[in-house]
């Protein structure tokens, strides 16, 4: 019988709710703090560019479960437009491919925007992580294949001109769903006002049901894990490298966390017992009791003790699991 591997990390769970700064990739966002928090597991809830800065909530352990929850939620981003070129990821990383000396007025670029609010039809940027026959677009865009991306439906619930500092740039706030490009967005107003455009700035203020508040900082993360032993000692011409966070400062960093139910504001809530809870993690149906509980629910959360414990659906006043959660 083959030995069973031994997970590296410890079961915390719970989401973080990261303040990224421009110049930080997601991935690597979520390597920082799956090792300051020395977590089994992490992911994160929606990518956001290394030049994009804002909320990138990571998940740890158990909540990795709740990810699609958060996805699927609605975002803000506070974006700057720069007119007069347009570039090939559409964002200041680019290579310039076209320029213009036309410039939008705000009366233009006002009546120009009833056109991208509501569902509309968007071509993701060439250097994106669609995937094109298995591959993704950006790996192709960088070997220097031209791809062919469809369009497809996303959906801009709000659309705000937030001010225009000078004839070069506008910036805008934007409330969307799943799988829009703001870097699109800019692109196609560009080509639309026939001047060109990218993205200058950009920064995901919210994604539901995270607000502002929630927000942790780089700084705040250090400050917690700062009384952390002295760094390993590095030979000479090497890096020094940071101490690895232990249970002292642990402790602090887990103050930090949301617990993972705070994902699923979405759905219906039910209150049970801890008896109940425990029939319900073995993956047996309970009854649903409380006189404002609901009788059908597709998909509902139960809770016991403040602790998410499953979700699942309802289905004649009977909560019935499908996926529970441990602590």
């Amino acid at each position: 019988m083959a030995r069973q591997r031994r997970k590296k990390g410890r079961p915390v769970s719970g989401w973080l709710v990261l303040d990224k700064p421009r110049g930080m990739g997601s991935t690597d966002a979520v390597s920082r703090i799956k090792w300051l928090f020395g977590a089994e597991k992490a992911g994160h809830a929606g990518t956001l560019d290394p030049l994009a800065s804002g909320m990138l909530p990571i998940a740890l352990g158990e909540a990795t479960k709740t990810v699609p929850y958060v996805q699927d939620g609605a975002k803000v981003y506070r974006f700057t437009v720069a007119w007069g070129q347009e570039r090939t990821t559409d964002d200041l990383e680019g290579e310039v491919t076209r320029t213009s000396d036309a410039r939008p007025d705000e009366a233009a670029i006002r009546a120009l925007m009833p056109k991208y609010t509501g569902v509309i039809m968007q071509t993701p940027p060439q250097f994106s992580a669609i995937k094109i026959a298995g591959e993704r677009a950006y790996d192709l865009a960088r070997e220097g294949e031209a791809v062919e991306i469809p369009a497809r439906e996303v959906e801009i619930v709000r659309f705000d001109l937030v001010e225009i500092p000078d004839d070069n740039a506008a910036v805008f706030e934007i409330e969307c769903g799943k799988g829009t490009y703001v870097r699109s967005i800019a692109r196609d107003m560009g080509r639309d006002l026939g001047c060109w455009g990218h993205i200058a700035a950009l920064r995901r203020t919210e994604v539901y049901p995270f607000t502002a508040d929630d927000l942790v900082t780089l700084a705040e993360l250090e400050a917690a894990a700062a009384p952390a032993a002295p760094a390993d000692t590095a030979a000479e011409g090497e890096e020094q490298r940071p101490a690895r966070p232990g249970p002292q400062e642990w402790k602090a960093l887990d103050a930090l966390l949301l617990d993972t139910g705070a994902a699923l504001d979405s759905l219906p809530q039910v209150v049970v017992t801890d008896d109940a809870a425990a029939r319900i993690r073995l993956g047996n149906p309970v009854i649903v009791r409380g006189r404002d509980a609901p009788a059908e629910a597709d998909e509902a959360c139960a809770f016991a003790r403040g602790r998410l414990v499953a979700i699942g659906a309802i289905e004649a006043g009977m909560f019935r699991p499908k996926r529970v959660f441990t602590g």
